[in-house]
């Protein structure tokens, strides 16, 4: 067999795999145009403006959360500890100084620490990482509330809150930082070696160890990059907010999961999508906009967020059949 015929077969699957991500992506941009049609004729209230930069703003946080939590679905992994490292982060880098850069340079350095925490206990450690981050989530938890005793404060200056909820030109600065974060995951997957090393070792971690890979390190890029993600996102969230709180980003993990896994990601790892990751982050905040717009029972928002949990692992496991 010739060379040409070794590889001939990789360019179809290739051509397979990017068609049935063009499909995903063009069946979730047709689900977030329907139900931003049907609400707009039930309340016009929805499409404006000032709404729709609300829901943009809002989405941010959630967005830098899903970038770094299908990360660690494609290693095979899951964070559970996103939301606790968002209010970890919050509470004790505002708490310290009041200078703007300085608060995310410190808040950054904790959720890379905390990420790097995670990624050991499941690379070097073995411990699964439901459990592993489970734990961390626990800890943090208690650390928190130690240091705050039930009561956080920290200042938050002028150009922290302008960088959450201002605009360059009509554009959310928040919307601006999450571009180019998305871009840069998007390329550093689809584009660089250690990309395609993360979703080598997803497909199969004995494969990715035989080419020479440091499979262990992958796996704990992966985490810290999670954690820097859920950090960036604690930050934005609280400056949307405007106050810190020892729950920001409460639900973030569930919603964080659900949305990577509609938008792409397969819980077997070796697959995901930032682009389908955001869009499907941008459906969950519409949705949880819609219930507030149409008077509904802020109960509701529950509901959906368990319906769509059930539906993400529906998803999963159609794409597990094909």
């Amino acid at each position: 067999m010739t060379a040409t015929d070794t590889n001939a077969p990789a360019t179809p699957n290739r051509n397979t795999v990017r068609a049935t991500e063009r499909r995903e992506l063009l069946l979730l941009v047709g689900f977030l145009v329907v139900i931003w049609a049907v609400t707009t004729a039930l309340s016009p209230r929805f499409l404006t403006p000032a709404n729709l930069k609300d829901i943009l703003i809002q989405a941010a946080p959630l967005g830098f959360v899903v970038i770094g939590q299908m990360i660690v679905i494609i290693v095979r992994g899951l964070d559970l500890s996103v939301a606790s490292i968002m209010a970890t982060v919050a509470v004790l880098s505002t708490s310290l100084i009041d200078v703007t850069p300085v608060i995310f340079a410190v808040g950054l350095l904790l959720g890379a620490l905390i990420g790097a925490l995670n990624g050991y206990l499941v690379a070097y450690r073995k411990v699964t990482p439901f459990l592993a981050t489970l734990a961390t989530m626990i800890v943090l938890q208690g650390i928190r509330f130690a240091y705050t005793k039930g009561a956080p404060g920290g200042a938050l200056p002028e150009t922290f809150r302008w960088l959450a909820t201002g605009d360059i030109f009509g554009i959310p600065v928040a919307l601006i930082a999450l571009a180019i974060v998305a871009f840069a995951a998007h390329w550093m997957l689809e584009r660089s070696v250690f990309g395609r090393l993360l979703k080598l070792y997803g497909d199969s971690p004995d494969a990715a160890y035989m080419t020479g890979a440091p499979t262990r390190l992958l796996v704990v890029m992966a985490f810290v990059i999670s954690g820097v993600m859920a950090a960036i996102a604690g930050l934005f969230l609280v400056g949307y907010v405007g106050i810190v709180d020892n729950w920001t980003g409460r639900g973030y993990e569930l919603d964080s999961i659900a949305a990577a896994v509609i938008g792409g990601a397969a819980l077997s790892g070796g697959k995901g999508s930032v682009p389908g990751s955001l869009l499907a982050a941008l459906i969950l905040v519409s949705l949880f906009n819609i219930v507030v717009i149409l008077g509904l029972s802020i109960e509701l928002q529950l509901v959906i967020k368990g319906t769509l949990i059930i539906l993400a692992a529906a998803v999963y496991m159609k794409r597990s059949q094909n």
